[in-house]
């Protein structure tokens, strides 16, 4: 089975949607034999990701950061696409956090490029805002030896 992770920013911004779109499908959809999408279900890029990996018969698992991270939703959108998502994954693991901190967002991170083949980050190519954040997953993947994939739209700034 091959395991394909993300990692992403919360905020893709429209001009760059549409990109980042084309460029995940064609990466979770062209694959022979059964694959494994790992995702935590963020807002943005994970979402994304989790959705068109079982729109292309992936199996989805779900890490979720901390005992409290569905209160870290501020979208009512964004938290029922979480549920909705978390509802149709066929496998759940949990760290050992019971608040959302920084630290636990850099464990479930950490944990999927641990345990993808390819990790996905969709990524402006700029420092994490916080540790746990987009660059921070990319550089402990790529420190591992795990092959990253970056998508971006070149050009596009994230606010």
């Amino acid at each position: 089975m091959k395991r394909i992770g993300v990692t992403g920013h919360r905020d893709i911004p429209p001009e760059a949607l549409a990109h980042v779109q084309a460029v995940m499908k064609a990466a979770l959809c062209g694959h022979e034999g059964a694959m494994e999408a790992l995702s935590s279900l963020a807002e943005g890029a994970d979402q994304l990701f989790a959705g068109i990996a079982l729109d292309c018969g992936a199996e989805l698992t779900v890490v979720i950061p901390s005992g409290d991270y569905e209160e870290g939703f501020a979208d009512p959108e964004a938290l029922a696409c979480y549920r909705r998502l978390k509802g149709r994954a066929s496998q759940e693991v949990r760290m050992g956090y019971p608040h959302s901190t920084d630290e636990a967002y850099y464990a479930a991170g950490a944990y999927i490029a641990d345990h993808c083949d390819r990790l996905i980050a969709v990524w402006d190519g700029r420092p994490a805002r916080g540790l746990g954040g987009t660059g921070d997953i990319v550089r402990y993947a790529r420190e591992r030896g795990t092959p990253v994939t970056v998508i971006w739209r070149h050009g596009v700034e994230r606010s």
